[in-house]
């Protein structure tokens, strides 16, 4: 009898574990409340605790959120409708009692109106859905196969980077962390479709602006056969685009085989924005190879709960900026002078931001989970974009300088994808070993020089060995330090670069300028200002804190743009050398 007792009960695990597969509903009644109900059915094997969680942060967004904040009326019950005791244990968890193996049913609310984070938002017209703010997972069951099934109004479409299962409402994943990395765009929307090199490629947009769809397809299909200037092979056979055209709306975020980029509806006709939505298709583009097919190893495998702290996330950001708009050189789609043109910004940006003397791109990778913008961000950190770029760019230069122009850091990102693609978990010995492998050089002194330590490098040595100069803006503007917004009859400050005038003054973020030599301002301090020479000493009126007081401000120049960068008089034959090998272009 105790025989069969045992046979009885494998059977009966067997049998669940065969038909085990994580199913959700997501039902859209009220799109105009942005609220969802979302249903969950899973198969338990055993009676006991089960914990559910919802992430606490999203790929590509390397900071702990709120996600949790959206959930209410959580419950659960067992096929047969018996309640499931359950309790919250921390923000984003909920422990279940489970009172017998069987079918296990969970419903909540959730209030989706967060556009902006790229996570989850709902109105009449769509619903954006990132499971990392939908779906809760069991740890136990994360690794099981699941469905998404939509319940949305009848005039919605439907899109994802996922495999649709029944219907066109409907997506397949092999696991939770496909499902967590794989966004669905559904709602009232635009669709076009097209094949480059035998893949597919969707573009999806959901908004109305001042866009052109049809050219915007055809960019994007210049843009995706320039991948194998990088990488041999596709970690994809089929890639999505989503874009968001709406008020105010910026920002982009990489996915598994997808990126949703925002932007402001207005923000597309004009040569400049325009080129601004290339690159961050580029840059999001070149993510599905550097951060979804090989990325740190402290980032594998994801854990939702906790920070994945790494070192090496300048990499992950930073070389992926380095890369987006020399794909868009190579596409066409951008002009050499245009290139120049960002190259400038980003020095110049660089030159005025203090921090690059306080933080190594090391320190900044780990640190960006509880990075912060503003004052003091400028003045004593760096970041993994912009700096991260200006490492890459070092280490191009050091590769192509120790290999005679042989090899780059594309074939170093190249190598990354061949030995990391299936694995994805790399480490920064592995970074070297490539280095040294492709140029027979020790990569050690730069890591130690400009990974570990902040950047150290001259602009003018760095561009004149691609036969560049940098030459400064003749004409020349006030400069104060301060950075804030003017209203009418003052100045919010809201940042101070560290050693400019306004620092030395003792100006902090949220003073109110409200007078220069004792006249109320009218159209802000900066043209205010321009009243001014080099020199000048003019005092300030300001409140802080509610109270009003003086400074004096010693008025400097400074060019008044970010300069130009152009070729040389005369270029080397080294010089045209390595600029052909750097951006595959000539001089």
């Amino acid at each position: 009898m105790r025989t069969l007792k045992v046979l009885l009960i494998m059977i009966s695990f067997l049998s669940l574990s065969a038909m085990a597969e994580v199913q959700y509903q997501i039902h859209i009644k009220q799109p105009e409340h942005h609220l969802a109900q979302v249903e969950m059915q899973l198969d338990v094997s055993q009676p006991g605790a089960l914990t559910l969680s919802l992430p606490a942060w999203r790929s590509g967004k390397y900071q702990i959120l709120d996600l949790a904040n959206g959930v209410s009326y959580f419950q659960a019950s067992m096929a047969d409708g018996q309640p499931v005791p359950f309790q919250k244990t921390e923000k984003s968890s909920w422990q279940l009692q489970l009172p017998a193996a069987g079918t296990l049913k969970v419903s909540y609310q959730i209030y989706a109106n967060e556009l902006g984070g790229r996570t989850r938002h709902i109105d009449d017209t769509h619903a954006y859905i990132n499971a990392s703010a939908y779906l809760m997972f069991s740890p136990k069951h994360k690794d099981l196969p699941l469905t998404v099934q939509l319940d949305v109004p009848a005039q919605w479409k439907s899109y994802s980077g996922m495999d649709h299962a029944d219907n066109e409402h409907s997506f397949k994943a092999a696991n939770y962390d496909v499902v967590a990395d794989s966004p669905i765009e559904t709602g009232i929307n635009q669709y076009r479709s097209f094949e480059v090199d035998g893949r597919s490629y969707g573009l999806v947009v959901w908004g109305e602006g001042n866009y052109n769809l049809d050219q915007m397809q055809q960019d994007l299909a210049k843009l995706v056969a320039t991948t194998g200037r990088i990488w041999q092979g596709h970690p994809f056979s089929r890639y999505l685009f989503i874009v968001h055209a709406a008020d105010g709306a910026r920002g982009a975020t990489e996915h598994l085989n997808s990126t949703v980029i925002q932007k402001d509806r207005f923000g597309f006709a004009k040569r400049e924005d325009y080129l601004g939505f290339l690159s961050t298709a580029s840059h999001e583009l070149v993510h599905t190879w550097n951060v979804k097919a090989y990325r740190p190893a402290e980032l594998v495998p994801y854990d939702y709960l906790q920070p994945n702290y790494s070192k090496l996330l300048w990499i992950s950001e930073g070389s992926t900026s380095y890369f987006e708009d020399q794909l868009l050189l190579q596409a066409g789609l951008m002009k050499k002078e245009e290139f120049y043109k960002g190259l400038a910004k980003l020095l110049n940006r660089f030159m005025h931001t203090p921090g690059r003397q306080v933080q190594s791109v090391a320190q900044s990778s780990f640190d960006n989970w509880i990075a912060q913008g503003g004052d003091h961000a400028a003045n004593y950190s760096v970041n993994i974009y912009s700096e991260g770029f200006i490492a890459s760019w070092l280490l191009d230069q050091w590769m192509l300088e120790n290999s005679n122009n042989k090899v780059s850091y594309r074939d170093l990102h190249n190598q990354l994808y061949q030995r990391f693609g299936k694995t994805t978990a790399f480490t920064a010995e592995d970074v070297k070993q490539i280095a040294k492998d492709l140029t027979g050089e020790s990569l050690d002194s730069f890591w130690a020089t400009q990974v570990e330590s902040p950047l150290a490098f001259e602009p003018a040595a760095l561009l004149k060995s691609f036969g560049l100069e940098w030459q400064a803006d003749k004409e020349q503007e006030v400069f104060s330090g301060v950075s804030g917004t003017d209203q009418q009859g003052f100045t919010a400050v809201t940042k101070v670069e560290r050693d400019s005038p306004a620092w030395t003054a003792g100006l902090t973020s949220e003073d109110l300028i409200v007078a220069v030599n004792g006249l109320q301002l009218r159209a802000g301090l900066t043209e205010r200002l321009k009243d001014f020479k080099a020199g000048d000493k003019v005092e300030l009126s300001y409140f802080r804190k509610g109270r009003l007081q003086q400074t004096t401000l010693a008025v400097r120049m400074q060019p008044k743009g970010p300069g130009v960068i152009k070729a040389v008089a005369k270029p080397s034959r080294q010089q045209k050398a390595q600029h052909k090998a750097w951006l595959g272009v000539e001089l």
